[in-house]
């Protein structure tokens, strides 16, 4: 089965076309979609031309950022549907309007196809209630729904999925892998048998590690002094913990790009050094909380731009970890280009880069939903 997998981010749209043995038949990355207008901002052609240029496909995934409690498992997609995803906009503000734009633009053009939503959250709904539950009142988590979701749970899912094919157990039910997502944003995925157990990220993809320009976690009195006392509002303090923290709040870096900080730090910044100080040690940390809930580790996986390219990133997270089992070879993890294993061979613990291919699980996804019965 060919599939088009539809990634519509915050801003930009993704295209790719798989074919029957997940080679890539075509692909486009649009960095500024505009799904008002139905095309590309500043640009042409506009995405409707880009979709009738594609070769055939027999079926659509569409990669969606947030599935709430309601959706536990890629679904088809109908109208209602897109309008539970669109009744999720509190939780993903940037993400949802977005996703089902996308899913209206590539349904109108292919009323014939089956077309599925595959959501970042569900793989996190193995994780057991002592994971995902908040320590708040009972009436606020009735309310409100609050818990722990997780996302990059389409990341997490394939490089659990690829780590266990690569040591050769991908039906061990007891394989505990680490899925270290390192990009702009990130986290990590303690993963036994396949299935999500804990994750860094919670109600929203501000918990967790230090990351480009998101705070990740801070003690949420400091949230509620700064409101009561610092005489900021909601407003404000939201928009800094999400683009102007994080490693560019530390570094002073814009953007925070951690090849701008380590470039910053390898020339004598100061500012640099503290942030990629404070982000390996957050690191460390939660790396050290997810072995401990799967009692050990087998398996050790980076991934996402970060993970896949940032040698000093990989060495400075397993720097602390050998009572663990985890050693990296520096020979390996400095000249690595690609996908490969950078775990000292004598190590108990395997560690490899695996690349990023969420549209590789959207497409199982897709094709597991469509399987005849």
């Amino acid at each position: 089965m060919r599939v088009l997998v539809v990634n519509a981010g915050s801003s930009s749209l993704k295209l790719r076309v798989l074919g029957n043995h997940d080679e890539i038949e075509a692909t486009h990355d649009i960095e500024r979609w505009d799904p008002a207008g139905g095309g590309v901002e500043g640009a042409d052609p506009d995405v409707a031309a880009l979709l009738e240029g594609l070769p055939d496909f027999d079926a659509v995934g569409h990669r969606v950022v947030h599935g709430g409690r309601e959706f536990r498992d890629a679904v088809r997609i109908d109208d209602d549907t897109e309008r539970a995803v669109l009744g999720l906009t509190s939780l993903a503000p940037l993400h949802q309007p977005r996703a089902v734009a996308g899913m209206r633009l590539v349904r109108g053009r292919f009323r014939d196809l089956p077309q599925i939503a595959c959501f970042d959250t569900a793989f996190h709904a193995t994780m057991p209630e002592a994971a995902s539950t908040y320590a708040l009142p009972q009436e606020w988590r009735d309310r409100w729904g609050l818990q722990r979701f997780g996302f990059h749970g389409l990341s997490h899912a394939y490089a659990s999925r690829r780590a266990a094919a690569l040591v050769d157990r991908p039906d061990d039910a007891g394989l505990r892998i680490v899925s270290c997502h390192l990009g702009a944003g990130a986290s990590l995925c303690a993963i036994r048998g396949g299935c999500s157990i804990d994750t860094t990220m919670g109600f929203t993809p501000l918990e967790g590690l230090v990351m480009a320009t998101r705070s990740g976690t801070v003690d949420p009195g400091l949230v509620v002094w700064l409101m009561e006392h610092g005489g900021l509002k909601a407003g404000d303090v939201a928009r800094a913990l999400d683009v102007d923290s994080g490693l560019a709040g530390l570094s002073g870096i814009a953007g925070g790009d951690v090849r701008d900080v380590l470039a910053a730090r390898s020339g004598g910044d100061a500012r640099a050094e503290l942030a990629f100080g404070v982000y390996a040690h957050r690191l460390r940390r939660e790396l050290g909380a997810m072995i401990a809930g799967l009692g050990g580790l087998d398996v050790l996986v980076f991934t996402g731009g970060v993970g896949e390219h940032a040698h000093e990133v990989r060495a400075a997270a397993c720097e602390h970890l050998g009572f663990a089992g985890v050693r990296i070879d520096a020979g390996r993890n400095g000249h690595l280009a690609g996908e490969g294993e950078i775990g000292a061979s004598d190590a108990s613990v395997r560690t490899f880069v695996i690349s990023a291919r969420e549209d590789l699980e959207i497409a199982r996804q897709v094709r597991a939903v469509l399987r005849p019965a």
